[in-house]
């Protein structure tokens, strides 16, 4: 005789995504949207990290400037760019949910879509702008 209960022998919610529901889009924006606030908490400390080479003189941002103009180094900005948009257009998809517009299935998920393409787009501006100053 088990000495579990119904409730114990339940899968918790992160576990119901493939075995009890079928994937859904707006489930990977949320995910996104957190993946992209962890990433942005982490792009911020780069920031800082690139503020306090300026401060420091010319030799500690000497010092750094190399990693940021390598590949490596202009990928994580990229992505950075990337993140701080998608997060941008989300919350802004997120305020019209908040006055209660676009909760229906279908303009939900339309609305995804141009979240997620217009954060390509934007970032794609902003690096294009950036190689333009």
């Amino acid at each position: 005789m088990s000495t579990k209960t119904p409730a114990q022998s339940r899968p918790l919610s992160p576990f119901m995504l493939g075995q009890y529901y079928r994937f859904q889009w707006s489930s990977l924006l949320s995910f996104g949207h957190r993946i992209t606030g962890i990433g942005l908490s982490l792009g911020t400390l780069l920031l800082a990290i690139w503020l306090i080479a300026i401060a420091g003189g010319p030799q500690w941002y000497g010092a750094l400037a190399p990693h940021l103009h390598a590949w490596y180094g202009q990928l994580l900005l990229i992505c950075w760019t990337w993140a701080l948009m998608y997060h941008l257009c989300n919350g802004i998809r997120h305020l019209f949910w908040d006055i209660g517009r676009g909760f229906d299935l279908k303009t939900a998920e339309r609305s995804g879509y141009v979240m997620v393409v217009s954060s390509l787009i934007l970032t794609a501006a902003v690096w294009v702008v950036a190689h333009l100053a």
